[in-house]
């Protein structure tokens, strides 16, 4: 292709899987010789967009308020004056935004429009703009069947499937059991010594994210006569406080509070997982991806999780033995027991690479722009 103007469109730049694939995007575009600009609010992410030799145009175009439809014009003579090839809106109200700003300029000098389904929202005509894209990318084949189902009118032919990646490199294959990680976390966190299993489950302080059915799980092994602990890096952040003082209530109740660990999130994931014997993605609601599943699987350690959305497609592809039915919390103990005394032997390679998302991404621009195009 010859060298591109690509704008991604998305409310802010603080944290979070839309967030980082932003930059993941702008990374490609930039090492291909393209030009990546992103518009959003900012965020504590944007220093490291410019560190990647991207561009960053403040605008508040994620605030619901009437107020934000002026972001229209300034988006229209953004994508004029930069000459911009493609827009990529990576959520709702930032993608109704761009629809608008794309239907006032002149045919010759539209941009072309990709949109990113990354989540599972409540079916609406508000959230069906992100079916509007000339392509639309889909993060896994279950986003692409819910969006299939529950917006009939959509083309199936402009959907493109293409799974979140990791870099496998931050996430290396660990010694099992890795004794080292493990003093690392109990220094932590007094819970977390010990020499049972260590159960994990990061995620944010969330209700959605299962932490009832994991502190419930830990109970269970427990009363089995297991020494089991657990760890729930980032549930402890500011804003939850009273969630987590009902979690850790719950934890006194079940008599398991001195075997928990609720914290901040950390910086070593990667270290944190190799610390562990066995790590839990039980999200109440279905996960359009669920990027821990193949973070865990390459450090080489077994996941555990409900069998909906893309946690049940990630575990039925490289893991089926960690594929719960939801909300089966029986068979989410049994299996867990199982686990843990015979783990799975570790997936050769993880297919959903970082590489691999980039390049799908980039060949969907490519079918929308090349030499040719203009």
């Amino acid at each position: 292709m010859r060298r591109l103007t690509v704008v991604q469109l998305l409310p802010a730049l603080e944290s979070g899987g839309v967030e980082r694939s932003t930059l993941e995007i702008a990374e490609a575009l930039v090492r291909a010789g393209h030009r990546a600009l992103v518009v959003s609010a900012g965020g504590r992410l944007v220093p490291a967009l410019l560190a990647l030799g991207a561009e960053h145009i403040t605008l508040d175009i994620g605030r619901k308020s009437l107020r934000t439809l002026r972001h229209v014009r300034a988006l229209r003579a953004l994508f004029a004056r930069e000459r911009v090839d493609l827009v990529h809106a990576r959520s709702r109200l930032p993608a109704w935004l761009g629809v608008w700003a794309l239907r006032g300029m002149p045919p010759n000098q539209t941009p072309r429009f990709v949109t990113t389904v990354h989540g599972l929202n409540s079916p609406s005509r508000y959230s069906a703009v992100m079916t509007r894209g000339e392509r639309v990318v889909c993060v896994s084949d279950s986003v692409r069947e819910f969006v299939l189902r529950h917006y009939p009118r959509t083309d199936p032919g402009k959907l493109r499937v293409i799974p979140r990646g990791i870099d496998p490199a931050m996430f290396p294959r660990a010694p099992q059991p890795d004794a080292t990680a493990r003093a690392w976390a109990a220094a932590q966190h007094p819970a977390l010594a010990g020499s049972g299993p260590l159960l994990l489950l990061p995620g944010r302080g969330t209700r959605l994210k299962g932490h009832a059915d994991a502190l419930a799980l830990l109970a269970k092994l427990r009363g089995d006569g297991l020494d089991a602990r657990l760890w729930l890096p980032g549930a402890r952040e500011p804003g939850r406080e009273a969630y987590i003082a009902e979690l850790e209530a719950e934890a006194r109740a079940l008599g398991i509070a001195e075997a928990i660990a609720f914290t901040p999130p950390t910086a070593a994931i990667a270290r944190a997982y190799a610390a562990s014997d066995l790590v839990l993605q039980v999200s109440r609601k279905p996960e359009s991806f669920g990027r821990t599943v193949i973070e865990a699987l390459s450090v080489g350690r077994p996941v555990l999780g409900w069998a909906h959305g893309g946690v049940g497609e990630l575990l039925r592809e490289l893991q089926p033995r960690g594929a719960v039915a939801p909300f089966d919390e029986d068979s989410l103990h049994a299996d867990a027991r199982d686990l843990l005394a015979q783990p799975p032997a570790p997936a050769a390679t993880i297919p959903h690479t970082l590489l691999a998302m980039q390049a799908a991404t980039l060949a969907v621009y490519g079918e929308l722009l090349d030499d040719h195009s203009r």
